[in-house]
């Protein structure tokens, strides 16, 4: 008893701590998980299918190696996370999230948390390089937040154990609700396999893609970084799906406390496109709830006039039914009555029926005995 009190109380002092957002997405999951009586069941008994919408939005961060992905990861949690270097440091999918406790989990630990990942099983050789990250930091919206880090992609005799271009490409469709694209000034902005996975995504996804030049404070003078923009610029505006109008790419960098850069730092952008992404995503989901509780009433209510034109109909052939019967049960009534009117005396049916019941029956039967004689004469 002792032990459910303070788990209650745990759990009381956690939703005090909660935001708003945070509330509004954990009630809308739980609208729908609730056992029994959770929108996925009662959707299961009138056999449509729904998903649960997530507590949190997916950022996937892709580019070369080096770009700064897992640095921009351990600067927004403001905890050591990730490792970083100037040598492929990710070598497989790393997915960092908030929790209760510090946690390293492995490839099967990870579908456990996240089944919608289950897929990803279907790729030969990925779950072996799919590891997640928990940590209790709440600094900025990460509380909302799920981060999946990407192997740094590089050109040449490369080989990874896996497809990484399908992976990432299979993520980026259809579990990102936001996609980083860093490009780093150093030389390996342009990596081809970076490109053409950029290119796929924006095929049908261009809306969730953000650009974004990493590093920038490494880029040398003003003149330096714009011409390393101009260049990415470039290559990307060779190739259609890129090609598009109000293309933006601020430039970042690590802030540091020792350092110094004349070098305009828009990280703060990349929080505000954070930020809306959550908003956006509280408007979707609200909306899916809306939709799904129509989906199900509407449904709801067709199977119940479904239900009745089945039981009126049922009603009416019990009646013709009945009727039929009725009908039916005439025949040998009157073949009784013949019966009774040849095998028994006359005297007998008018001491039983009278006279005039007698001549009544005779009369009646006579019809009864002409058709069963030329029935019997045919046969």
């Amino acid at each position: 008893m002792a032990f459910k009190g303070k788990s209650k109380n745990a759990s009381h002092l956690e939703n005090l701590t909660l935001t708003v957002n945070e509330k509004i997405l954990r009630e809308c999951h739980n609208l729908y998980t609730e056992d029994k009586i959770g929108l996925i069941s009662i959707a299961g008994d009138i056999d449509i299918h729904l998903l649960a919408p997530r507590k949190k939005i997916t950022v996937l961060l892709i580019g070369n190696h080096s770009a700064g992905k897992s640095s921009f990861i351990n600067w927004y949690v403001e905890e050591h996370i990730q490792r970083t270097g100037v040598a492929i440091e990710t070598q497989g999918f790393t997915i960092v999230t908030s929790g209760r406790k510090r946690e390293s989990l492995t490839g099967n630990a990870t579908l456990h948390l996240y089944p919608h990942l289950e897929p990803l099983q279907n790729k030969p050789g990925v779950m072996d390089y799919v590891t997640t990250e928990i940590t209790t930091s709440k600094q900025k919206k990460f509380n909302l937040v799920t981060f999946i880090d990407t192997p740094g992609l590089v050109d040449g005799d490369m080989k990874y154990p896996f497809d990484v271009n399908e992976s990432i490409l299979w993520l980026g469709k259809q579990i990102a609700d936001r996609v980083f694209v860093f490009f780093d000034p150093i030389g390996q902005a342009l990596c081809k396999r970076t490109l053409n996975i950029v290119e796929q995504l924006s095929e049908d996804h261009a809306e969730i893609m953000k650009f974004y030049l990493s590093k920038a404070d490494e880029a040398g003078h003003e003149s330096d970084r714009q011409r390393v923009m101009m260049q990415i610029v470039q290559e990307l505006c060779k190739r259609p799906n890129l090609n598009r109008t109000g293309f933006d790419m601020p430039t970042i960098y690590i802030p540091s406390m020792g350092k110094t850069s004349k070098c305009v730092n828009q990280i703060e952008d990349v929080c505000k496109e954070i930020d809306k992404t959550i908003n956006t995503t509280i408007q979707n989901t609200l909306n899916k709830l809306e939709k799904d509780c129509t989906d199900i009433s509407t449904k709801i209510d067709t199977l119940i006039e479904e239900d009745n034109a089945a039981c009126s109909y049922n009603l009416r052939a019990k009646g013709k039914g009945f009727m039929y019967a009725s009908v039916g049960s005439i025949l040998p009534l009157l073949l009784f009555g013949n019966f009774l009117a040849i095998a028994l005396p006359k005297e007998s049916l008018e001491a039983a029926l009278g006279v005039t019941g007698a001549e009544a029956l005779a009369k009646y039967t006579v019809s009864v005995t002409r058709y069963f004689t030329a029935f019997l004469q045919r046969g």
